[in-house]
């Protein structure tokens, strides 16, 4: 069985690779530390005896930089986090023993992309545009899926094709397209295991506001129990109109963080 499955594996599986990747400068959100690679030992520094040298690197990055997962722990309301958990609490010590990014464990999903701009006749939202229900709506209808509870719902906006403008892509002051809080009850009533975007912050950021307020932070990490991932690349899977598919995470395991770098992979028949 297992020779059998590798057969099927490296014969008849294209993978679809659906990160970004991690470059000094790259676009981020401005709430959390900057992304630093660096080179303490460089080759030459020590030469060993055989002629022989070795490289090595240092990174430092806030946990929600580049595509990544957020973790249960990351929002809380009202001084609470999913289920009641009082956040001051949880967070002595400096680490979270409850909703901590360790406790997600690595998978195989369902995956469905709800591309909005295609079913909406566009190229892409407008800068700041909500997604509403009724968007969603027609996504899914286009995409001819049916999700099952623990599905991943991944959701185009099309903002993902400025990634290379930098600061265009934050949108600090022409807003960002995404789901608000009345898109985020739509996708949590299907009862996915997390939820996806192409956008810095899984959010409807109206123009000039930022990150003022986060109600889609908010309905599904804390009220639901639905982990996020965002600064997704969705653009190669939408060219090649693919909606559904399989979808493999892996969060680092983290102890007690509240989110962690991923590398999201979405898998189909060659």
């Amino acid at each position: 069985m297992a020779d059998a499955l590798l057969d099927a594996v490296r014969t008849g599986v294209r993978v679809y690779d659906l990160s970004r990747p991690y470059a000094i400068g790259m676009p981020q959100s401005p709430n959390h530390p900057v992304y630093w690679h660096s080179l303490p030992r460089r080759h030459g520094d020590k030469v060993r005896e055989d002629g022989g040298s070795a490289a090595n690197d240092i990174i430092v990055l806030g946990t929600h930089v580049g595509t990544h997962i957020d973790a249960l722990a990351h929002v809380s309301h009202e001084g609470q986090l999913h289920g009641g958990v009082d956040a001051g609490d949880a967070q002595v010590g400096g680490r979270f023993p409850v909703h901590g990014i360790d406790q997600v464990a690595p998978g195989v999903f369902g995956g469905i992309l709800l591309d909005v701009p295609v079913a909406l006749g566009l190229d892409t939202c407008d800068p700041g545009y909500e997604i509403t229900p009724a968007d969603l709506d027609a996504a899914l209808e286009r995409s001819g899926a049916i999700p099952q509870p623990g599905d991943i719902l991944l959701v185009r906006s099309g903002w993902g094709a400025r990634w290379d403008e930098g600061a265009a892509y934050i949108g600090t002051d022409s807003g960002v397209p995404g789901v608000g809080e009345a898109g985020a009850r739509w996708l949590a009533a299907h009862r996915p295991r997390a939820v996806g975007a192409d956008t810095i912050a899984f959010e409807h950021l109206a123009p000039g506001k930022g990150h003022a307020v986060l109600p889609a932070h908010r309905v599904l990490l804390v009220e639901e129990g639905i982990n996020i991932i965002e600064t997704m690349n969705l653009e190669e899977i939408a060219a090649a109109s693919l909606t559904e598919f399989t979808l493999a995470l892996a969060p680092l395991p983290l102890v007690g963080a509240t989110g962690s770098p991923l590398r999201p992979l979405a898998l189909t028949s060659a």
